[in-house]
């Protein structure tokens, strides 16, 4: 059975891992920020950010390990403006490719939803691009579109995507 563990702080070893599941989901073609080729220099320096995030509170790092390998993750930034102490963000929902299809990323999100709860957050919001196999997940699990944009990022091999925004009221 998988175990969601949230992170406490990024050491250096997650932090590789992490790398080596963001540059898998890139290279698979995962609309999660980055074009192919991904550098690896951009991909450690973007885990040492998130690692500052983490220490400070702004930002929860979810993980499920298999044989101590990190295979899935998931992140919650926390909206910290005094109108917005009720909203997260669910991010990089990443889950290794020979890994998926396992219930992972729904796993995942269920355990970012009961984190949210327990931080007094009531809303939740997340984009993804649309019509993908991550919009069915969120939709299965109660998420609705709040709208699309066209043409909003290019796709990890080139080519407009467009993106769907998404909320969910905890």
């Amino acid at each position: 059975m998988s175990v969601v563990e949230p992170l406490t702080a990024l050491e250096t070893a997650d932090q590789q891992q992490l790398g080596a599941l963001l540059l898998d989901s890139i290279e698979q073609g995962a609309s999660v920020g980055w074009v192919n080729p991904a550098s690896p220099d951009n991909i450690e320096a973007y885990w040492q950010t998130i690692a500052s995030d983490l220490s400070m509170g702004g930002r929860s790092v979810l993980v499920v390990r298999k044989q101590g390998d990190i295979i899935a993750s998931l992140q919650l930034e926390y909206a910290g403006k005094p109108n917005s102490v009720h909203r997260a963000e669910v991010q990089k929902v990443l889950v290794h490719s020979s890994q998926r299809r396992r219930g992972l990323g729904r796993l995942l999100m269920q355990r970012a939803e009961d984190i949210a709860r327990s931080r007094g957050r009531s809303l939740l919001v997340l984009d993804t691009e649309s019509a993908s196999a991550g919009q069915r997940l969120y939709e299965s699990m109660g998420y609705l579109a709040a709208g699309e944009i066209p043409n909003f990022v290019i796709g990890t091999n080139g080519g407009w995507t467009p993106t769907t925004y998404m909320y969910k009221l905890l």
